[in-house]
């Protein structure tokens, strides 16, 4: 009977392996365990684990390199994760003894209201949450190889894939029972699942809005009032009970279940905090600890009535689509500790227990989109230079129902009036190819509803 290889080993090789998106050669990768292994030894784990589909090599001999697998989103990924648990969070000292204090009795545990002190001690580029390795190490992971280009490039790129996993998840760190193929088909298809209550599908649908809103402009988004109480108008459509609340500072007392914190109650210092907040996330150069900061002091003010964690979610994705980093889709992250992790902030003001959830996050995000990346290949050029109008017009073509003969007309008035001379045929060429190209899956990158695009394809046939 072979001998067992011991998962402490695996964890420790395939951590390292996944902090090198840009691949690893297995001496730097022996160098960095905690453990001391032979290299012959070290050899035979790597190719166990490459085997399993856990990580992936190329090149040979000694140029050979070992890069991280993105996990599919299939029933074996899934007991892969459970067999050797390499991609479960392990948590710092800190956090461990965080985690103990939130977990005791409540009873047991101290009532505790808002400390202004908590955001007025922190000043932007001189305090970090993040310390210097950890921004270094992040940055490295979520390069995708786009400079000097518009912001929200590479998050346009990846949109469809996006707006399923971040809807999924986010609305998974909520309670949210959809499974992620059922928030798929209502994505796309615009299909509930049976059996699901009404405000679980709006919770998906709004997040989808929320996230669109963020791709389209990216160029205006910022930490201002306009994009974060949008944000919140959004994600909490049709799902408070005061439609008046949606998008607005709250001006009532609120309540945090688990947890012995109070939030502010004084409608002006919620206010006041709240600018605050936007105008130190403003002023924070790296954009790392920038989306940390939002994810730390948004839910801990409570500025709104509810939805505050959602907010603070996709809030932390605005430095990444500005600098054109991967985005932060939360995936795989475990809700307890999300939560347990945001109750030691507002109970202790200690941020050790969710930067370890927000490194780790950001960690599994980057290899996932690293790789989709790698296979949608260069941006095209002309496209870029033209996003917005070719948007607009192909969502206008649909929305309105022109029939074929009446879009070509259309198109080309348009394009003579916006667009210059020697760009004009591959502009109508581009439109055209992107018209025949709609289908159920990407009209979310137009901003259209999947009845819009049906009645549209009914009026062709027809």
């Amino acid at each position: 009977m072979p001998k067992r290889i011991p998962n402490e080993e695996l964890n420790a090789i395939a951590q390292i392996i996944a902090l090198h998106p840009g691949g690893v050669g297995a001496e730097e990768l022996r160098r960095g365990l905690p453990f001391s292994l032979p290299a012959r030894t070290l050899q035979r784990r790597l190719s166990y684990l490459e085997n399993d589909g856990l990580i992936r090599s190329s090149g040979s001999r000694k140029g050979k390199r070992y890069f991280p697998s993105v996990m599919s989103l299939s029933a074996h990924a899934t007991d892969t994760v459970s067999k050797f648990g390499q991609f479960q969070l392990k948590l710092s000292p800190a956090a461990l003894e965080i985690q103990k204090a939130v977990l005791s009795p409540q009873s047991s545990r101290i009532p505790i209201g808002y400390d202004p002190n908590f955001l007025n001690s922190y000043q932007p580029n001189t305090t970090f949450y993040l310390p210097l390795a950890t921004r270094k190490r992040l940055a490295e992971m979520g390069q995708v190889g786009i400079t000097n280009l518009p912001a929200g490039t590479y998050l346009r790129q990846i949109l469809d894939r996006l707006l399923i996993d971040l809807a999924w998840n986010s609305s998974r760190l909520e309670g949210n029972t959809y499974s992620l193929l059922e928030t798929q088909r209502l994505l796309e298809l615009g299909e509930s699942a049976e059996g699901k209550a009404t405000q679980e599908a709006q919770m998906i649908l709004n997040h989808k809005a929320a996230i669109e809103m963020l791709a389209d402009p990216a160029e205006e988004i910022g930490f201002n009032r306009y994009t974060i109480c949008n944000l919140h108008a959004l994600l909490s459509d049709n799902l408070m009970s005061d439609p008046a609340a949606c998008g607005s500072i709250r001006s009532r007392p609120v309540g945090i279940s688990g947890t012995v914190f109070h939030p502010l109650e004084v409608p002006q210092q919620i206010e006041e905090n709240f600018l605050l907040i936007l105008a130190k996330a403003s002023s924070i150069d790296d954009p790392f600890e920038a989306a940390f900061f939002v994810m730390v002091q948004l839910p801990y003010l409570q500025a709104f009535e509810d939805v505050n964690k959602r907010v603070s979610r996709l809030a932390a994705n605005i430095p990444m689509i500005r600098h054109n980093f991967c985005p932060l889709s939360f995936v795989d992250v475990d809700a307890d500790d999300y939560v347990n992790a945001l109750i030691g902030v507002y109970e202790l003001q200690r941020i050790e227990y969710l930067r370890d959830v927000f490194v780790w996050a950001y960690t599994r995000s980057a290899q996932r989109y690293n790789a989709v990346r790698q296979s949608l290949g260069d941006p095209d050029p002309f496209r870029l230079k033209y996003r917005s109008q070719i948007g607009r017009l192909v969502r206008e073509v649909v929305q309105a129902e022109r029939t074929a003969a009446k879009a070509d007309e259309w198109i080309r008035q348009h394009t003579a009036a916006e667009i210059p001379q020697e760009d004009r045929a591959r502009f109508i060429e581009t439109i055209e190819v992107e018209l025949l190209s709609l289908h159920e899956g990407n009209i979310a990158r137009y901003r259209l509803r999947p009845s819009e695009f049906a009645q549209w394809k009914s009026n062709l046939k027809s």
